[in-house]
């Protein structure tokens, strides 16, 4: 089974905040993370998926199917309830398939132009699939909070300087790391994950 020996387990991502984010939640467990750019020759998974489950799922099993190495994959989207539930499965490219984090955002600005606060409810969802040998798993986590009417914050990446915790009164992107992954949604689902690391170890 995955963790009873050290073992090695691929990020199916070349996403380098990610990278970051996910070996720092993981980094008390036994196992060699390594990602795509250790791999060159696997090819980019097309996320066609009509939800944010289908692309995480379909990533790790691409890429346990490319390398033969226990996959992790993690698909994300940002939940708007004013724009119903967009961009979502499309936050990654939701001002087009080239877009960057700062254009993401602008697009996103411009269609919450003076919506008003009790209305920029939102949900960071984020799903983590596992596949390997004999093995596929999902497993999600969920933030929730508003949209702020400008950016605040230095750290983070995507939408985290829009992305504001009231209980924290602070966006992710003025969060010390530690504590972002602590609350965010991408760190809850990989909670999840270490307890079913730790159930089959």
């Amino acid at each position: 089974m995955l963790l009873k020996e050290r073992s090695k387990l691929i990020l199916a991502t070349r996403n380098p905040h990610k990278v970051i984010e996910i070996k720092s939640i993981l980094s008390n467990f036994n196992i060699d993370i390594v990602t795509l750019n250790d791999y060159p020759d696997v090819p980019e998974v097309v996320e066609d998926g009509a939800t944010i489950e289908e692309n995480a799922l379909k990533k790790a099993k691409e890429v346990h199917r490319a390398t033969g190495i226990t996959s992790l994959a993690d698909d994300t989207g940002l939940e708007v309830d004013h724009l119903n539930g967009q961009p979502g499965v499309f936050s990654s490219r939701f001002a087009g398939d080239s877009a960057t984090y700062a254009m993401n955002n602008a697009k996103l600005l411009t269609l919450m132009n003076n919506v008003p606060w009790e209305r920029r409810t939102a949900c960071f969802r984020c799903v983590i699939a596992i596949a390997g040998e004999g093995l596929e798993y999902l497993m999600e986590g969920r933030c929730n909070g508003y949209i702020l009417n400008e950016t605040r914050g230095d750290h983070g990446f995507g939408y985290d300087p829009l992305f504001y915790v009231p209980e924290y009164a602070q966006t992710f992107s003025q969060m010390p790391a530690s504590l972002k992954n602590q609350i965010s949604h991408r760190g809850k689902a990989l909670q999840k994950l270490k307890c079913f690391f730790e159930n089959i170890a």
